[in-house]
């Protein structure tokens, strides 16, 4: 299993714990009710889940997040670039933009990134 890949119900309810963190248990059981449709026994699995990839926590009753929506997608790209590109973000860019045509303002953030990176 894949710490960082997650399906589509599962990122639906990782949004939901980060919308609403920190949430007790029980109210994210009847949450996870209204929401999906789900019985108590299935909110409880899929919370055991993110927890075993430690992106959530559930300690005293209180579900809380490990690692924020900004830190897991961050995670998320590092694992597709060693993956596909073998860790090389200049070499996923040659492929992307072989593809698809960046746009004046997509060329200036990334020029932005580079030198505030470049500062730092």
């Amino acid at each position: 299993m894949e710490p960082y890949k997650l399906g589509e119900m599962e990122q639906r309810f990782a949004e939901l714990i980060w919308d609403n963190q920190p949430i007790s248990s029980r109210a994210l059981t009847e949450l996870c009710q209204q929401e999906f449709g789900w019985k108590r026994t299935t909110t409880y699995t899929m919370l055991k889940r993110l927890c075993q990839r430690n992106i959530f926590r559930n300690e005293g009753g209180t579900v809380t997040a490990l690692m924020t929506r900004e830190e897991f997608g961050a995670a998320q790209g590092e694992a597709f670039l060693s993956q596909a590109f073998g860790g090389s973000l200049p070499q996923f860019l040659a492929a992307f933009t072989r593809r698809k045509k960046l746009t004046e303002e997509e060329i200036d953030e990334i020029r932005r990134l580079i030198d505030q990176y470049q500062e730092e």
